[in-house]
Protein backbone atom coordinates (compact mmCIF):
# COMPACT_ATOMS: atom_id res chain seq x y z
CA UNK A 1 0.00 0.00 0.00
CA UNK A 2 1.31 3.36 -0.90
CA UNK A 3 0.41 6.27 1.19
CA UNK A 4 0.33 10.04 -0.20
CA UNK A 5 -0.35 13.50 1.60
CA UNK A 6 -0.94 15.99 -1.44
CA UNK A 7 -1.27 19.91 -0.29
CA UNK A 8 -3.51 20.37 -3.57
CA UNK A 9 -6.62 19.31 -5.18
CA UNK A 10 -5.11 18.59 -8.39
CA UNK A 11 -2.27 16.89 -6.96
CA UNK A 12 -5.15 14.77 -4.95
CA UNK A 13 -7.18 14.03 -8.46
CA UNK A 14 -3.98 13.08 -10.38
CA UNK A 15 -3.16 10.58 -7.36
CA UNK A 16 -6.95 9.60 -7.60
CA UNK A 17 -7.27 8.85 -11.11
CA UNK A 18 -4.13 7.03 -11.41
CA UNK A 19 -4.96 4.80 -8.71
CA UNK A 20 -7.80 3.19 -9.66
CA UNK A 21 -10.93 1.81 -8.03
CA UNK A 22 -8.53 0.70 -5.48
CA UNK A 23 -7.38 4.03 -4.44
CA UNK A 24 -9.21 5.26 -1.18
CA UNK A 25 -9.50 8.82 0.69
CA UNK A 26 -8.34 9.32 4.00
CA UNK A 27 -10.08 12.00 5.97
CA UNK A 28 -10.20 11.53 9.62
CA UNK A 29 -9.71 7.81 8.93
CA UNK A 30 -11.94 6.16 11.57
CA UNK A 31 -13.60 4.08 9.33
CA UNK A 32 -11.21 3.31 6.59
CA UNK A 33 -8.39 2.46 9.45
CA UNK A 34 -11.07 0.24 11.06
CA UNK A 35 -11.39 -1.22 7.75
CA UNK A 36 -8.05 -1.84 7.05
CA UNK A 37 -7.54 -3.72 10.38
CA UNK A 38 -10.57 -6.37 9.76
CA UNK A 39 -9.12 -7.13 5.95
CA UNK A 40 -12.41 -5.87 4.40
CA UNK A 41 -10.66 -3.79 2.36
CA UNK A 42 -6.66 -3.67 1.00
CA UNK A 43 -6.29 -0.31 -1.18
CA UNK A 44 -2.87 -0.46 -3.75
CA UNK A 45 -2.91 3.63 -2.53
CA UNK A 46 -4.70 5.81 0.04
CA UNK A 47 -4.38 9.28 -0.37
CA UNK A 48 -4.60 11.63 2.50
CA UNK A 49 -6.94 14.87 1.92
CA UNK A 50 -5.98 16.95 5.25
CA UNK A 51 -2.94 18.63 4.14
CA UNK A 52 -5.18 20.55 0.98
CA UNK A 53 -6.80 23.92 2.69
CA UNK A 54 -9.76 23.92 1.21
CA UNK A 55 -10.02 20.71 3.29
CA UNK A 56 -9.71 22.10 6.61
CA UNK A 57 -11.58 25.10 6.27
CA UNK A 58 -15.05 26.73 7.74
CA UNK A 59 -16.03 29.69 6.10
CA UNK A 60 -18.72 32.00 4.46
CA UNK A 61 -19.41 32.39 0.84
CA UNK A 62 -21.59 35.82 0.35
CA UNK A 63 -23.94 34.00 3.41
CA UNK A 64 -22.87 30.53 2.91
CA UNK A 65 -21.53 28.32 5.05
CA UNK A 66 -18.85 26.13 3.71
CA UNK A 67 -17.14 23.22 5.78
CA UNK A 68 -14.44 21.28 4.88
CA UNK A 69 -14.24 17.59 3.81
CA UNK A 70 -12.30 16.81 6.74
CA UNK A 71 -13.24 19.27 9.17
CA UNK A 72 -13.84 17.16 12.27
CA UNK A 73 -16.81 16.63 14.73
CA UNK A 74 -14.57 18.74 17.39
CA UNK A 75 -13.91 21.64 15.02
CA UNK A 76 -17.32 21.97 13.45
CA UNK A 77 -18.69 21.70 17.48
CA UNK A 78 -16.47 24.70 18.82
CA UNK A 79 -17.29 27.19 15.51
CA UNK A 80 -20.10 29.77 17.07
CA UNK A 81 -21.05 30.85 13.15
CA UNK A 82 -21.51 26.85 12.23
CA UNK A 83 -23.76 26.05 15.27
CA UNK A 84 -25.86 29.45 15.09
CA UNK A 85 -26.82 29.13 11.27
CA UNK A 86 -26.83 24.82 11.36
CA UNK A 87 -27.21 23.73 14.76
CA UNK A 88 -29.11 20.64 13.41
CA UNK A 89 -26.08 19.47 11.12
CA UNK A 90 -23.79 20.47 14.03
CA UNK A 91 -25.46 18.20 16.75
CA UNK A 92 -25.71 15.48 13.82
CA UNK A 93 -21.71 15.49 14.25
CA UNK A 94 -21.32 15.44 17.23
CA UNK A 95 -23.19 12.25 17.95
CA UNK A 96 -20.71 10.58 15.76
CA UNK A 97 -18.22 8.03 18.39
CA UNK A 98 -16.64 8.93 21.35
CA UNK A 99 -14.77 12.13 22.13
CA UNK A 100 -11.45 10.84 20.81
CA UNK A 101 -13.42 9.49 17.90
CA UNK A 102 -14.71 13.63 17.32
CA UNK A 103 -11.35 14.69 17.03
CA UNK A 104 -10.51 12.96 13.92
CA UNK A 105 -14.14 11.94 12.25
CA UNK A 106 -15.33 14.25 9.54
CA UNK A 107 -18.56 14.80 7.49
CA UNK A 108 -17.24 13.48 4.20
CA UNK A 109 -15.94 10.41 5.61
CA UNK A 110 -19.43 9.99 7.41
CA UNK A 111 -21.02 10.44 4.26
CA UNK A 112 -18.77 8.55 1.63
CA UNK A 113 -18.69 5.47 4.20
CA UNK A 114 -21.91 4.85 2.68
CA UNK A 115 -23.97 3.50 5.81
CA UNK A 116 -27.78 4.17 5.65
CA UNK A 117 -27.39 4.60 9.33
CA UNK A 118 -24.85 7.63 8.99
CA UNK A 119 -25.66 10.35 11.30
CA UNK A 120 -24.47 13.29 9.66
CA UNK A 121 -26.29 12.60 6.34
CA UNK A 122 -29.50 13.13 7.17
CA UNK A 123 -29.05 16.29 8.83
CA UNK A 124 -27.04 17.31 5.11
CA UNK A 125 -29.97 16.23 3.38
CA UNK A 126 -32.36 18.08 5.29
CA UNK A 127 -30.79 21.67 5.20
CA UNK A 128 -30.28 20.99 1.07
CA UNK A 129 -26.44 20.73 1.53
CA UNK A 130 -24.06 19.98 -1.63
CA UNK A 131 -21.17 18.17 -2.29
CA UNK A 132 -18.35 20.41 -3.88
CA UNK A 133 -16.57 17.41 -6.10
CA UNK A 134 -13.33 17.29 -7.47
CA UNK A 135 -11.97 15.06 -10.27
CA UNK A 136 -10.43 14.69 -13.37
CA UNK A 137 -13.61 17.00 -15.19
CA UNK A 138 -13.23 19.76 -12.90
CA UNK A 139 -15.20 20.41 -10.34
CA UNK A 140 -18.75 19.72 -9.41
CA UNK A 141 -21.67 20.21 -7.35
CA UNK A 142 -23.76 17.13 -6.30
CA UNK A 143 -27.12 17.36 -3.40
CA UNK A 144 -25.60 14.97 -0.76
CA UNK A 145 -28.86 13.31 -1.02
CA UNK A 146 -27.41 12.09 -4.73
CA UNK A 147 -24.01 10.71 -3.24
CA UNK A 148 -24.90 7.46 -1.62
CA UNK A 149 -26.82 4.98 -4.31
CA UNK A 150 -26.59 2.37 -1.94
CA UNK A 151 -25.16 0.58 1.35
CA UNK A 152 -21.25 0.95 0.39
CA UNK A 153 -21.87 2.44 -2.44
CA UNK A 154 -20.94 6.20 -4.27
CA UNK A 155 -22.02 7.82 -7.29
CA UNK A 156 -18.48 9.24 -7.24
CA UNK A 157 -16.50 8.36 -10.42
CA UNK A 158 -12.75 7.39 -10.44
CA UNK A 159 -10.51 10.13 -9.47
CA UNK A 160 -13.36 12.18 -7.87
CA UNK A 161 -13.33 13.22 -4.25
CA UNK A 162 -15.81 15.50 -1.76
CA UNK A 163 -13.60 18.52 -0.93
CA UNK A 164 -16.46 20.71 1.02
CA UNK A 165 -20.01 21.09 1.48
CA UNK A 166 -22.02 24.29 0.40
CA UNK A 167 -25.00 25.00 2.46
CA UNK A 168 -27.62 27.67 1.34
CA UNK A 169 -28.33 30.71 2.37
CA UNK A 170 -30.07 31.19 5.46
CA UNK A 171 -33.18 32.69 5.78
CA UNK A 172 -34.63 34.63 8.51
CA UNK A 173 -36.88 32.60 10.95
CA UNK A 174 -35.15 29.68 9.69
CA UNK A 175 -33.77 26.65 11.86
CA UNK A 176 -32.64 22.78 11.87
CA UNK A 177 -32.85 20.11 14.29
CA UNK A 178 -31.78 16.17 14.32
CA UNK A 179 -32.74 13.21 16.10
CA UNK A 180 -31.80 10.18 16.59
CA UNK A 181 -32.89 6.77 18.25
CA UNK A 182 -30.13 3.61 19.46
CA UNK A 183 -30.26 0.82 21.44
CA UNK A 184 -27.92 2.69 24.38
CA UNK A 185 -27.05 5.72 25.76
CA UNK A 186 -23.92 6.59 23.63
CA UNK A 187 -21.74 5.05 20.93
CA UNK A 188 -24.30 3.14 19.21
CA UNK A 189 -25.64 3.22 15.62
CA UNK A 190 -28.94 4.32 14.72
CA UNK A 191 -31.96 2.63 14.73
CA UNK A 192 -33.35 5.71 12.94
CA UNK A 193 -32.27 9.61 12.39
CA UNK A 194 -34.37 12.46 11.62
CA UNK A 195 -33.39 15.75 10.11
CA UNK A 196 -35.86 17.95 9.93
CA UNK A 197 -35.11 21.68 8.39
CA UNK A 198 -38.04 24.62 8.41
CA UNK A 199 -38.48 28.49 7.45
CA UNK A 200 -41.40 30.03 8.51
CA UNK A 201 -42.97 33.68 6.66
CA UNK A 202 -43.73 36.41 8.76
CA UNK A 203 -47.45 35.37 9.66
CA UNK A 204 -45.46 32.26 11.71
CA UNK A 205 -46.58 29.96 8.70
CA UNK A 206 -44.45 27.42 7.57
CA UNK A 207 -42.88 28.55 4.26
CA UNK A 208 -40.27 25.62 3.70
CA UNK A 209 -39.86 22.56 4.88
CA UNK A 210 -37.41 19.79 4.62
CA UNK A 211 -37.57 16.43 6.02
CA UNK A 212 -34.51 13.31 5.82
CA UNK A 213 -34.61 9.81 7.64
CA UNK A 214 -31.73 7.83 8.30
CA UNK A 215 -31.76 3.77 8.78
CA UNK A 216 -35.19 3.72 7.45
CA UNK A 217 -34.06 2.69 3.53
CA UNK A 218 -30.91 1.40 2.04
CA UNK A 219 -30.02 5.38 1.54
CA UNK A 220 -31.26 8.00 3.73
CA UNK A 221 -33.83 9.56 1.88
CA UNK A 222 -35.85 13.10 1.30
CA UNK A 223 -39.17 12.66 2.00
CA UNK A 224 -40.77 15.59 0.49
CA UNK A 225 -44.51 14.21 1.09
CA UNK A 226 -43.20 15.11 4.69
CA UNK A 227 -42.20 18.54 3.85
CA UNK A 228 -45.12 19.60 1.99
CA UNK A 229 -47.31 18.41 4.90
CA UNK A 230 -45.70 21.21 7.19
CA UNK A 231 -45.84 23.93 4.42
CA UNK A 232 -48.62 26.60 5.10
CA UNK A 233 -49.45 25.55 8.50
CA UNK A 234 -48.32 27.17 11.85
CA UNK A 235 -46.85 22.97 12.58
CA UNK A 236 -49.89 22.57 14.46
CA UNK A 237 -50.59 19.15 16.01
CA UNK A 238 -52.55 18.10 12.95
CA UNK A 239 -50.26 18.97 10.59
CA UNK A 240 -47.48 17.16 12.70
CA UNK A 241 -49.52 14.23 12.79
CA UNK A 242 -49.84 14.53 8.91
CA UNK A 243 -45.82 14.80 8.56
CA UNK A 244 -45.34 11.95 10.74
CA UNK A 245 -47.68 9.68 8.51
CA UNK A 246 -45.92 10.53 5.49
CA UNK A 247 -42.52 9.84 7.44
CA UNK A 248 -43.48 6.61 8.38
CA UNK A 249 -45.36 5.57 5.00
CA UNK A 250 -41.56 6.51 3.29
CA UNK A 251 -39.94 3.86 5.14
CA UNK A 252 -38.08 0.83 3.87
CA UNK A 253 -36.30 -0.52 6.40
CA UNK A 254 -34.80 -4.09 7.43
CA UNK A 255 -35.50 -6.31 10.57
CA UNK A 256 -32.24 -6.77 12.57
CA UNK A 257 -31.21 -6.98 15.92
CA UNK A 258 -31.48 -3.31 16.51
CA UNK A 259 -35.20 -3.14 15.67
CA UNK A 260 -37.87 -4.78 13.54
CA UNK A 261 -39.68 -3.09 10.33
CA UNK A 262 -42.74 -2.25 12.45
CA UNK A 263 -40.65 -0.62 14.85
CA UNK A 264 -38.60 1.56 12.81
CA UNK A 265 -41.71 2.41 10.54
CA UNK A 266 -43.31 3.92 14.03
CA UNK A 267 -40.07 4.99 14.98
CA UNK A 268 -39.70 7.17 12.53
CA UNK A 269 -42.84 9.27 12.40
CA UNK A 270 -42.17 10.06 16.13
CA UNK A 271 -38.55 11.26 15.74
CA UNK A 272 -39.72 13.01 12.87
CA UNK A 273 -42.49 14.79 14.66
CA UNK A 274 -39.73 16.04 17.83
CA UNK A 275 -37.45 17.43 15.76
CA UNK A 276 -39.67 19.16 13.50
CA UNK A 277 -40.46 20.90 17.26
CA UNK A 278 -37.47 21.25 18.16
CA UNK A 279 -36.69 23.12 14.00
CA UNK A 280 -39.93 25.35 14.72
CA UNK A 281 -39.04 26.41 18.17
CA UNK A 282 -35.27 27.38 17.14
CA UNK A 283 -36.93 29.56 13.63
CA UNK A 284 -39.10 31.06 16.08
CA UNK A 285 -36.37 32.44 17.95
CA UNK A 286 -34.42 33.33 15.58
CA UNK A 287 -34.40 37.14 13.71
Amino acid sequence: MRYEAPETIEGAVKLLAGGGPRGRVLAGGTDLLVQLRAGMIAPELVVDIKRIDETREIREEGGRLVIGAAVTGAELGEHAAAKAMWPGVVESAELIGSTQIQGRASLAGNLCNASPAADTVPALVAAAAQCRIAGPGGVRRLPVEEVCTGPGQLSLDDGEFVVAFEFPERRPRSADAYLRFIPRTEMDIAVVGAGVNLSFDDSGRCAAARVALGAVAPTVILVEAAGRALVGTECDDAALQNMAAAASAACRPIDDKRGTVEYRTKVAGVLATRAAKIAAQRAKGAR
